[in-house]
């Protein structure tokens, strides 16, 4: 079994979800012995952001490739080989102005190719990467879970749930730590209930088929 552990948090040591994401792994480690982990570090190793050199993976064609697409192209294929090569993948990402961090979608965005991770059909679009899990650990320092109005400004569980499902990820789990900025007794809370999530996510019978 291969995991793929990835963080997107700016923070360092003092980020929430890098520490609920090692958690995760951890845990996921010693209930699944045979658990092989790969890290990577989006904050560290960013992807450069969408140019025009990168809709290389985006289009076919047989003309020659610039020193730029040629570099964008082999990013492209070693992010999604790394990616379908997982069997759980485990993504700790903050909430940065009500959604994912940037260094986060950059990842995405080499993920997201037609032929690889979906395709196009006469039905409508389907999903390549199917029979994988995908656990996405997310801390939010307000609470945006228990009113319409949050749910309505967050877009990052949203988010998330929405793309790898259309990369045919069926498989999503939450972790998710919020109203971490609000005080100390509303951080305990949030991370009690994180650590609950956390065991129920990585228990030993909760292998995608």
């Amino acid at each position: 079994m291969k995991v793929l552990h990835v963080d997107s948090s700016v923070n360092g040591a003092a980020s929430v979800s890098r520490g609920l994401s090692r958690q995760v792994v951890d845990t996921w480690v010693a209930n699944h012995p045979d658990a092989e982990v790969e890290y990577l570090d989006l904050a560290v190793d960013t992807p450069p952001h969408f140019s025009a050199s990168s809709m290389v993976i985006r289009r076919p064609g047989s003309e020659p490739l610039s020193e730029a697409e040629q570099r964008e192209a082999a990013l492209a294929e070693a992010l999604v080989s790394q990616f379908l090569a997982a069997d759980v993948v485990v993504i700790g990402a903050p909430l940065y102005n009500f959604s994912i961090p940037s260094q986060l979608k950059a990842w995405i965005d080499r993920l997201a190719q037609a032929g690889r991770t979906f395709r196009y059909t006469e039905k409508g679009p389907e999903g390549l990467a199917g029979g994988k899990t995908v656990i996405s650990v997310l801390s939010r320092g307000g609470i945006y879970s228990t009113s319409e109005v949050g749910q309505a400004m967050e877009h990052q569980e949203s988010y998330l749930k929405t793309v790898f499902g259309f990369f045919g990820v069926k498989d999503v789990r939450v972790v998710r730590a919020e109203g971490t900025d609000l005080g100390a007794e509303s951080r305990e809370n949030a991370l009690r209930t994180a650590a609950e999530q956390i065991e129920a996510v990585t228990a030993p019978d909760t292998v995608a088929a």
